[in-house]
């Protein structure tokens, strides 16, 4: 026969006025520890009492009960209920409610103190920061939080960045996958793709320490402490709409900046701001950057300034400061050493008066329309100014030299026999030019600020048009074998038989294939880029690349002009006539480098014959004549069309001009210098130089829209016949 289970029977519970209530020394709690009595007192008094106390009755020397209960469980409930009864917020007939043991239980009082404290599970901190955060989602704000739980607003803030990690890595730190401080790493970014991504990345790996997370979370972001930030400042950099990511566990100091374009950006724009008051100043250049390279004064003379005289205001304080120090010394001469308040107060006077002496430099103005400023950060993030810097070109005796004519040499003039025509441009005359890097920044390229003159080509432009011709010289070495072979024993034999390696070569021998960092968007859809790309296509097809043992028997076998064609192929890819910019600081080509290698590039040129109008360039808007000047369309027209078709252009706006020039000198064979060929540009006896179209010797009735002809004079016509 089965066994009937015995039934459970609960304590029952009952209140009783709290003046019925008496501690148990039978309760195992003797230590102090979590919330304090007062906090649990503040809060049965907001919400009630929770929990019932566990109660047993007093019974007197004969085993009767007394009418009084002692509390075994429950004993800092009991403690806080009194501080109420004591600050007459409880009656002290309150009824409390209370499981009642029988006193004949079998289960000593102690157990179940002990019970009450062992059995009980504390709550998972997730579990807590989840809370706060539907707390927060039903309406009660964050000091509402803090004021119920007896926390900080800023513990609150910490629970609820800890909730709003990412669900996935909750439920890692759930399953005790993170520490609770890997956890709070995580808070520092608020993406959770990136916390994910990051979590995959080092969970696996040795290092998963909190601060490796961190940095990890913000290796792309910019400190607060950076000297760019504290120049731009926070409120700034969070004005133009950047974000500031926050670690609320740790000193961040002020945190990261999430956007570093945008910060420089700003950076940049303040410099710039600051460069553009200076040039009411009158000098001829400011320079603009974030860092001044080491070296960066280095060739530049420094001007002697004299200091500004002081004003009768700053020098009437500056005798008062000087008094009351010589005051001082005086009283305290026979004294071993100042009390601790004077001294203190000779070093604020000491410090006042430097301020007041360290007046500005006054500078020659004849100098200063020479000289130049370098504007930049300070390493604390303040402006650092640095004014009176000459360069060499700007000296004197050199300006008056190019005012002589003595070694004047305008980029394609023609009067470069056996030499480069091409020279890196110089900095424009005509007020201060503000530049970044070398290159001018905040300049107005407006049609009303073109005053005509015939300036260098841009930079960026010059490299785009020489990208031009290294393709085309790669493609003419491509398909002349004998001139590959010659350029090839040239570099290598100045290799061999020079003690140090000849640099400012047009060829790479390595061979390495040169990348055009600037180019035009049209440049791999050009003629010779198509030519370059089929010849290449068609020898792959051939070659065993994977097999070196195969691609070695293929090549013996080849016959010898297959061999050299090839060669050329192959060496084309190393052909390098691009302009780039000259660094002065040792990285990249020198000056003098530049100039050999634009030299060597027109000795190539003449060899394979290179012809760049038959490599397919023209003058488009897009590619030259919208990126240059009026003077630069205008003296294209007129040397390929002649001087009447040039004056047809020259009252219409630049974007009409350089369409107009485009039809114009379409098919003309017109080469900008940069392009032209030194030999055929030099030669004696020809009327017209190669590049500069065939048409400039004939003057002709050149026939414009008539929208174009609205604003022209009626004698313009007239005009041109009489040419």
């Amino acid at each position: 026969m089965a066994k009937v289970a015995q039934k459970i029977t609960l304590s029952p519970s009952r209140d009783i006025p709290f003046d019925k209530l008496v501690l148990s020394q039978s309760n195992v709690r003797r230590i102090k520890a979590g919330v304090s009595v007062e906090e649990l007192a503040e809060d049965i008094a907001r919400r009630g009492l929770l929990q019932s106390l566990n109660v047993r009755p007093v019974l007197d020397a004969d085993g009767v009960e007394t009418g009084l209960f002692e509390i075994p469980a429950g004993g800092r409930r009991f403690q806080a209920l009194s501080l109420l009864v004591k600050q007459k917020r409880l009656a002290k007939t309150a009824p409390i409610p209370c499981i009642v043991r029988e006193a004949a239980s079998p289960i000593l009082a102690e157990d179940d103190s002990l019970a009450e404290n062992m059995q009980r599970v504390a709550l998972h901190p997730l579990d807590q920061f989840r809370a706060f955060q539907t707390l927060r989602e039903k309406g009660q704000g964050e000091e509402a939080i803090a004021a119920a739980f007896f926390v900080t607003p800023q513990i609150v803030k910490q629970r609820l960045k800890l909730a709003s990690v990412a669900p996935a890595l909750l439920e890692v730190y759930a399953e005790d996958g993170m520490t609770l401080e890997q956890l709070m790493a995580f808070t520092v970014n608020p993406d959770h793709v990136r916390q994910v991504q990051v979590w995959d990345a080092v969970k696996n790996s040795w290092n998963k320490e909190p601060y490796a997370i961190r940095r990890i979370l913000t290796e792309t972001s910019v400190r607060a402490s950076d000297r760019r930030a504290i120049f731009v400042g926070i409120d700034a950099y969070e004005a133009a709409g950047g974000v500031v990511l926050r670690d609320l566990f740790q000193g961040d100091d002020g945190g990261w900046l999430e956007d570093p374009a945008l910060l420089d950006r700003l950076v940049a724009e303040k410099l710039q701001t600051e460069a553009e008051a200076l040039s009411s100043e009158g000098w001829k250049w400011i320079e603009v950057a974030t860092d001044l390279p080491y070296g960066y004064s280095h060739g530049l003379r420094r001007l002697a300034g004299d200091p500004a005289p002081m004003t009768d205001e700053e020098s009437a304080a500056h005798a008062s400061l000087l008094a009351e120090y010589r005051a001082l010394e005086e009283e305290y001469s026979g004294q071993d050493e100042y009390p601790e308040e004077i001294d203190a107060r000779l070093g604020q006077l000491e410090m006042a008066m430097e301020a007041l002496e360290q007046q500005p430099l006054i500078y020659d103005p004849a100098e200063v329309g020479r000289a130049g400023v370098f504007v930049t950060l300070d390493r604390d993030g303040s402006l650092a100014v640095y004014r009176g810097y000459v360069r060499p070109e700007d000296e004197l005796r050199e300006e008056t030299a190019v005012q002589d004519g003595d070694g004047a040499e305008a980029m394609g003039q023609g009067d470069d026999v056996g030499g480069s025509s091409w020279k890196p441009s110089a900095t424009s005359a005509g007020g201060t030019v503000i530049t970044s890097g070398g290159q001018p920044i905040g300049s107005d390229a407006s049609d009303e600020e073109d005053d005509g003159a015939l300036k260098p080509l841009p930079e960026r432009l010059v490299m785009e048009l020489t990208a031009h011709r290294t393709l085309a010289l790669r493609e003419a070495i491509g398909r002349s074998p004998d001139v590959a072979l010659t350029l090839l024993l040239l570099k290598l034999v100045k290799d061999t038989f020079r003690t140090s390696s000849a640099s400012g070569s047009c060829l790479e021998a390595s061979v390495r294939h040169v990348y055009m960092s600037a180019q035009a968007p049209d440049l791999k859809d050009s003629v010779v880029a198509k030519l370059v790309d089929e010849r290449h296509a068609a020898w792959e097809v051939d070659l065993a690349l994977g097999d070196d043992a195969a691609l070695w028997d293929y090549l013996t076998v080849l016959d010898q002009g297959s061999r050299l064609a090839l060669l050329a192929h192959c060496l084309s890819f190393g052909i390098n006539a691009l302009h780039e910019k000259v660094n002065p600081y040792g990285a990249g080509i020198s000056a003098s480098g530049l100039t050999r290698r634009m030299a060597h590039a027109d000795l190539v040129a003449r060899a394979v014959d290179l012809d760049m109008v038959e490599a397919g360039w023209e003058p488009t808007v897009d590619g030259y004549l919208n990126r240059v000047p009026k003077a630069r369309i205008l003296e294209a027209v007129r040397e390929a069309k002649g001087e009447g078709a040039a004056q047809l252009l020259d009252h219409l706006k630049k974007g009409e001009m350089a369409t107009e020039a485009e039809r114009l000198l379409k098919g003309s064979g017109w080469l900008p210098e940069v392009l032209r060929r030194t030999d055929l540009a030099a030669q004696d006896g020809e009327a017209v130089g190669e590049g500069q179209g065939q048409d400039a010797g004939q003057p002709e009735e050149v026939d414009l829209p008539a929208f174009l002809m609205a604003d022209l004079p009626d004698g313009n016509a007239s005009m041109m016949a009489a040419e």
